[in-house]
């Protein structure tokens, strides 16, 4: 488990903000334990992905860009729009 996240709260759903350095098997042990949809930092430069539960296994939304403002909105209308909340 990712201990004391951050989260982004202004709207639904809350994203949990990934700090930079935590492994992808990282982020799938918490996802699988808590169900928390997931922001994560670009790695050299790319861009943000976010990552949520399917009630299976770990889904990822990828390119959501290099702001993090954005990416938090892009990938909550993503969330919405897919009834993933």
């Amino acid at each position: 488990m990712l201990e004391d996240l951050e989260f982004d709260d202004a709207g639904s759903p809350a994203i949990g903000l990934v700090p930079p350095g935590v492994s992808w098997q990282q982020v799938r042990d918490h996802i699988k334990i808590a169900h928390h949809h997931l922001l994560i930092p670009p790695a050299g430069g790319g861009d943000y992905a976010g990552a949520y539960w399917t009630g299976t296994d770990m889904a990822l939304v990828s390119d959501l860009g290099s702001d993090q403002e954005e990416a938090i909105e892009e990938f909550r209308a993503y969330l919405q729009e897919h009834d993933k909340i």
